[in-house]
């Protein structure tokens, strides 16, 4: 059987309660107290460590985890700078689980194993007790005098208690007995065998299913026997090196009279199946394969090894009619590749050394290095001096030589990808650092602590607060060093804009206003301010300032917000600015004169922010006469007459009408303007009857023969006004019948639309008569006879003389 399947094989046992070890939240649960495992075998020790993920504020960080049984200076020595376990010792840890193998298994290793964990806490470290305990035991053959029968019996013992214990096999000079079991066992240990014994036999046993592991061959009576012993059970070996397996054999008789090394993994090499075939024959071995001759010994010796090479070998003699058997396991050997390596392990005294491999069996030959130059007093597998980080430590084996470990440089980041990192989009980030062993990372957002512990940080559906400087560090057994910053920088179109005004509050005319736009983009965005769907300004920063705001500047605002990405309008704001009222104005309705006992309203309106009240006032009068923009005087009369202005007022000040004069029409006006209306009715139907006559008497005269005077033609009008001398120059006697009727018109400056009808008296005593106008108006009686030529150009009996004098009163 290849080592390989052997290996993976593990003795051990489970107690039937498993032990809690700990207190509180600090705790080492292992799943057994006690194992047992067979010599050259391999062991794993499985156990559970617990903690407080938070104590005192800070967060629990496990700093070192590592197993020990022996302790330096009251420290406990880790098991990886142990040199009685150089290369045969393996930790393994899943979340909390710990695991400790152990291979080829030496009867050394046989001891109490704990588990010890170190933190961030301040004086914490905890170690779980008791431990574990491993007993590793070889198989024994041994034989003991029978009371009963008088005879020997042969046993196989182990020294502590093993699995499958019902099932043995046995071995007789090196070939398995068919069919034979141990019959019954006296105890948990011992399993005998009942048989025959010759002399010079000798016995082997192994368990069942695990034979690549069994005992050493006894004679079972006397001292001398045939048997073969192996040196090693399992050799590993690098690629293109040489090994020597060895074995030593005796015989209890006769004179070995052939010997030589076969290997049955090539049993279908050989020439006769049933038959092993010495090495030296076989064509893969050609030329590489050696057998030094020794008295009571042997030795394989295969050169430029392959990993072909990694089968079984057996040892196979002959003496006289003895021959050896063939079916007893003999030396494994495993080729590699070079595996040399420098293990750095963390100590509460600093970094430790091991040169190691899974093949080294020589523990005496190494030489190490430091920045390339040979330290000539090391040659132990474990560094002794002090291990300065700044430095590179090499070890070499023979002739392969591992490869230098070293604290780690200062790391690099790098970003993919580059350029522009836009919104939503993905970003990686990856921090390099060459170290040996390898650096383990930890990622950091300035001012923030990611947690991260890839060597790769990515970033999907990057976010604005995704932005940021980020570093990373990387760290080993031998250091720890810090990046430098990387900025992550996403961009992105406005996705919000928000204006505001600034002093807060009312507005006042003639104050200093800033109006702020303010967007969230990146890069920066550019502003650009409207009124209505007029532009104002443009440009980088998001200010709009009126030095000196005036009400005309009162309207909607808003800015539009713009990168190369996008852009976006803000919502609308509206801009109110407060001033006092403005000189007020006034209207009169009805327009016009006003008439006593009409009803008048007076209206006042100025422009103000905000709107203005409104007092009403007559002029020489303190208290007010209304309040409201409306002031009615619903029975006029002539006490109202006089001057009234209006104040308006808000909180930002106040302002006063212009006055206005208000007159009154009295009742003589009234009946004055009846009278001339009346007057002048009549005169014009007395002229319009006159004229009605005169025209019958015409036709009259006409139908009678004679032909009218074209004189008297011109003079038929009813109404005369005229200013001629032969108007003027009738006899008396003709104006007997004359009536006259004076109009005076007078103007005074007080009663600017007075009109005054008096008959003949003047006005005043001091009026004078100013440009008379006659009008003369001439009517037939009608029972005077017919006229003359001479009363035609005339001369009529009735007449009426209407004189209208203008007078002024001051004279003018």
């Amino acid at each position: 059987m290849k080592f390989t399947a052997a290996a993976s094989w593990f003795v051990s046992f489970l107690l039937s309660v498993s032990v809690v070890q700990g207190q509180s939240d600090w705790r080492v649960t292992c799943g057994s107290t006690k194992i047992c495992a067979l010599k050259g075998s391999t062991v794993e020790i499985r156990c559970r460590y617990t903690y407080p993920s938070r104590r005192n504020g800070l967060y629990t960080e496990v700093q070192n985890k590592f197993w020990y049984t022996k302790l330096s200076r009251a420290e406990p020595v880790d098991l990886r700078t142990d040199s009685q376990y150089s290369g045969r010792v393996e930790y393994s840890y899943n979340n909390n689980d710990c695991t400790l193998r152990i291979t080829d298994l030496r009867e050394s290793d046989s001891a109490e194993y704990k588990f010890s964990f170190t933190t961030n806490q301040r004086d914490r470290s905890y170690t779980g007790s008791p431990g574990v305990t491993l007993t590793v035991t070889d198989l024994q053959v041994k034989e003991e005098h029978d009371s009963y029968s008088y005879s020997r019996r042969i046993y196989c013992h182990s020294v502590c208690y093993l699995p499958g214990r019902s099932s043995y096999i046995w071995y007789r000079n090196g070939e398995k007995i068919q069919g034979k079991t141990s019959y019954y066992y006296q105890n948990d240990y011992d399993y005998y065998y009942s048989s025959s014994h010759k002399y010079g036999d000798s016995y082997s046993c192994a368990l069942s299913g695990h034979e690549d592991f069994p005992s050493p061959s006894v004679c079972v009576r006397g001292q001398t026997c045939n048997k073969v012993t192996y040196t090693h059970r399992n050799i590993c070996a690098f690629k293109g090196s040489s090994v020597d397996i060895s074995s030593t054999y005796s015989s209890s008789s006769y004179h070995v009279t052939s010997k030589f090394w076969f290997s049955p993994d090539r049993s279908h090499q050989w020439k006769n199946p049933s038959q092993p075939q010495d090495l030296r024959e076989d064509s893969q071995y050609a030329g590489r394969v050696q057998v030094p001759e020794t008295w009571t010994g042997s030795t394989l010796r295969i050169t430029d090894l392959t990993e072909s090479d990694s089968v079984q070998y057996r040892f196979k003699f002959s003496a006289g009619r003895f021959e050896w058997g063939s079916s007893l396991p003999g030396t494994t050997l495993t080729v590699k590749d070079p595996d040399l390596s420098v293990q750095v392990i963390w100590s509460s005294t600093g970094p430790k050394l091991n040169c190691q491999s899974s093949c080294i069996t020589d523990r005496s030959s190494f030489v190490w290095y430091k920045n390339e130059t040979k330290i000539w007093e090391e040659t132990s597998p474990s560094y002794r001096g002090y291990v300065d980080p700044a430095d590179t430590y090499s070890c070499a084996y023979k002739s392969y030589k591992s490869p230098p470990v070293y604290a780690p440089p200062v790391p690099q980041v790098s970003m993919s990808p580059h350029g522009d990192t836009m919104k939503d989009s993905s970003v990686s980030l990856t921090c390099s650092s060459d170290a040996n062993p390898a650096a383990k990372y930890t990622w950091y957002k300035k001012n923030q602590t990611l947690r991260s512990r890839e060597q790769k940080l990515v970033l999907n559906s990057v976010q604005p607060s995704d932005s940021g400087e980020y570093y990373c560090t990387a760290e080993n057994e031998l250091g720890k060093m810090t990046s430098k910053n990387v900025f992550v920088n996403v961009k992105y179109g406005p996705k919000s804009s928000n204006v505001s005004v600034s002093p807060s509050g009312d507005i006042v005319e003639g104050s200093s206003v800033k109006l702020t736009c303010s967007s969230d983009a990146n890069p920066a965005a550019t502003y650009t301010w409207y009124k209505g769907n007029q532009t104002l300004l443009q440009g980088p920063e998001g200010t709009y300032t009126f030095t000196s705001i005036s009400s005309m500047d009162s309207g909607i605002y808003f800015c539009k917000s713009e990168n190369q990405y996008s852009q976006m309008n803000s919502p609308s704001l509206s801009v109110e600015v407060q001033y006092p009222p403005k000189p007020p104005s006034v209207s009169v309705s009805p327009a016009g004169e006003i008439v006593e006992g009409s009803s008048v309203n007076l209206t006042c309106s100025s422009d103000a922010n905000p709107a203005a009240n409104y007092t009403w006032y007559k002029e020489n009068e303190d208290s007010p006469k209304a309040s409201g923009q409306n002031f009615t005087i619903t029975d006029f009369r002539a006490e109202h007459s006089g001057n009234y202005y209006c104040e308006a007022q808000n909180k930002r000040g106040g302002h006063n009408s212009t006055l206005h004069l208000i007159a009154a029409a009295g009742a003589r006006t009234s009946a004055a303007i009846t009278t001339i209306t009346a007057i002048l009715l009549v005169i014009i139907l007395l002229a319009v009857f006159l004229w009605i006559r005169r025209y019958k008497i015409f036709t009259q005269q006409s139908e009678g023969g004679e032909r009218p005077n074209n004189r008297a033609q011109l003079n038929m009008g009813p109404v005369f006004y005229s200013t001629s001398a032969g108007a003027q120059k009738q006899p008396e006697e003709d104006y007997e019948d004359l009536h006259y009727a004076s109009i005076h018109l007078c103007l005074n400056q007080e009663d600017a639309l007075y009109s005054n009808i008096r008959p003949t008296q003047p006005c005043r005593q001091n009026e004078e008569e100013v440009d008379v106008e006659y009008s003369i108006v001439k009517t037939d009686n009608a029972r005077s006879a017919p006229r003359t030529r001479h009363q035609e150009d005339g001369e009529d009996s009735f007449a009426l003389y209407s004189t209208v004098n203008k007078s002024n009163v001051n004279g003018t």
